[in-house]
């Protein structure tokens, strides 16, 4: 699909709306208490900042005239104390928060994490990597400030501008309402800048989106780029992505940076206006100038919340697109989930049917129409054909990492569709073709997918499968510690590892895609031995291209043509001389 691609930008399914804040709200649900506290402190200090411009114009209009020095001290000394209070608290109060932040970081990270890995195969088809990674990481931390500390300081300076609305009213209701006739002004600036804004910052999440998805498909394919001598158009394609999303920060920036000046502004005019109508539009007698000096203080402490307001909108707009993207992901369905009412699968004897099974990964094409076929208990099954006829699709299916278009699935009669997947795939052991390999010790990645497995049993796995003669020769053995990827293993070594894990867990049904693609024939050989006792009395379906070490399955299936072609074993299909007999007398020659 298109948007499988590092640089076409991500559309927003909807538009915002205040749905997606208090949808927010559940994480702050959890810290209410503790935000609740931070909000006290912070109104407890407000409140004591404000003390001072009302002090300061009983010092200029009463205690400086009359000459009181000593009052004068103890004025100065409790101007003093109100500012140490105010910056106690708000320090008190900021380390409160940025344990609440750090805690909504793990919350909300976490929930992402746990709905990706529920999310089915299709979705990790039809998205890149980076752009996946960069919504658990970067995102949250952009967004967790502002569900923090944003709420809490839009409560508080929306209560600072009620304090200091109520302390202008006592020093003087005229100047007041000059103070206030810079709202309106305000307020068309912040209408007219909205709009542009969030479009410049969703534009900034796209872009950084497509960086960071081209950055980590060029880490995983730094050798492919080193053999093929790409690092010079790499490095263009980097570049170019590079200044896109430079260009998109310059101008979404360059909208929030609109805000700040043009409250400024206004703040300014409205002091001079307090200073032109206190001066010379009112009485010099009604008006001293210490209510001057205090209302042009306030004034300054009105517009300083407004300002503060405008960040948090500017905040708030900026990571209203990260946001979104969050929401976006945690939105995303999980298609492949256990129905309701879904029964747990009984211990699987190993019969396998297949009725009717339609499968499309998407509308344009359909990989299998109308499949039928039985598979009994402990039957050794190989299926063949050209590649992107649906082999690996069908093995996939009985597992079910994809729901059917059409048709039935059954293992023992049972409809694997009834079933609780963690029942269903925990009695199922599946080596892919991709054999990763996880960060850690080389006993890690083989106790993988049976955790309680002790040394023994792994080493025991690992000699079914002849990958305890390599593991063994290893500085620490079984503790060798292996990077992401397995990137100082050989190829066929990550295959045998894996191969161990695939068997440690015991499976009732054995898949095998491509397991010995990576394995040179001396190894097969060997491995075949302890295959064929692994083998015995379970159900198997093995891919493979190298058609001599399938020979001996029970049965044969050709896949072509979105279905079945052919079906039998070895002898009757190279005796019926179809698609099988040219396929493998062609790899013969």
């Amino acid at each position: 699909m298109a948007r499988n691609r590092y640089d076409v930008d991500e559309m927003l399914e909807t538009p915002f709306d205040f749905r997606h804040l208090k949808r927010s709200f559940v994480y702050m649900k959890k810290y209410r208490g503790k935000m609740f506290l931070a909000l006290s402190l912070s109104i407890l200090a407000a409140l004591s900042g404000l003390l001072t411009p009302i002090i300061t114009r009983y010092a200029l209009d009463n205690t400086i005239p009359q000459k009181k020095t000593g009052e004068l001290f103890l004025l100065g000394l409790l101007v003093i104390l109100a500012s140490a209070v105010s910056i106690v608290l708000s320090n008190i109060r900021g380390r409160i928060m940025t344990v609440v932040g750090q805690d909504m970081i793990f919350d909300i990270r976490s929930d992402l994490f746990a709905h990706l890995q529920k999310l089915p195969f299709q979705y990790y088809d039809d998205r890149p990597a980076g752009k996946i990674l960069i919504r658990v990481v970067n995102y949250v931390n952009s967004v967790s400030d502002m569900l923090s500390n944003g709420i809490i300081n839009v409560i508080l300076e929306m209560l600072n501008l009620l304090f200091i609305l109520v302390f202008m009213l006592i020093v003087d209701v005229r100047l007041t309402l000059v103070v206030l006739s810079g709202l309106p002004l305000f307020a068309l600036v912040m209408f007219s800048i909205k709009k542009y804004q969030r479009r410049a910052w969703q534009d900034v999440s796209n872009k950084s989106s497509n960086l960071n998805a081209y950055l980590q498909e060029s880490i995983v394919g730094a050798r492919i780029t080193q053999v093929f001598t790409r690092e010079e158009e790499n490095e263009g394609i980097f570049d170019r992505l590079s200044d896109k999303y430079r260009k998109s920060w310059m101008r979404a920036v360059a909208f929030s940076n609109l805000v700040w000046p043009s409250t400024d502004v206004i703040s300014t005019l409205v002091r001079a206006a307090i200073f032109f109508v206190g001066l010379l539009v009112l009485s010099p007698a009604t008006v001293t100038l210490g209510t001057i000096a205090a209302m042009t203080s306030y004034a300054s402490q009105f517009w300083q919340p407004i300002m503060n307001l405008s960040n948090i909108f500017n905040n708030f707009i900026n990571n209203i697109a990260y946001l979104e993207r969050i929401f976006e992901t945690l939105d995303e369905p999980v298609t492949i989930t256990d129905k309701q009412n879904a029964a747990v699968m009984p211990e699987i004897k190993g019969s396998v049917s297949f009725r009717d099974v339609t499968f499309a990964y998407d509308e344009s094409k359909t990989v299998l129409e109308k499949v039928s076929f039985d598979v009994k208990a402990g039957e050794s099954v190989a299926l063949v054909g050209p590649t992107g006829a649906g082999k690996s699709t069908i093995v996939s299916l009985i597992s079910r990492f994809y729901d059917l278009n059409g048709g039935r699935i059954t293992i023992d009669g049972q409809d694997i569709s009834e079933v609780t997947l963690h029942s269903l795939r925990s009695q199922m052991g599946i080596m892919l073709q991709d054999s990763f390999i996880f960060s850690g010790t080389i006993a890690d990645n083989i106790r993988y997918g049976r955790l309680d497995a002790t040394d023994e049993e792994i080493i025991a796995a690992s000699k079914t499968v002849c990958a305890d003669e390599f593991i063994s020769e290893m500085e620490n053995g079984y503790d060798t510690e292996v990077n992401e990827r397995g990137s100082k293993l050989s190829g066929g070594q990550k295959q045998l590892i894996s191969f161990a894990r695939t068997l440690l867990s015991d499976p009732k049904i054995l898949v095998l895609d491509e397991a010995t693609s990576s394995i040179d024939a001396r190894t097969e050989r060997m491995l075949q031995k302890g295959l064929n006792e692994l083998l015995k009395g379970r159900t198997s379906f093995i891919i493979a291209h190298r058609l001599s070490t399938i020979k001996n399955c029970d049965r044969i299936m050709y896949i072509d043509n979105r279905g079945i072609t052919e079906s039998g074993t070895h002898e009757e299909l190279m005796a019926r001389k179809g698609d099988y007999y040219h396929l493998y007398t062609a790899q013969h020659l």
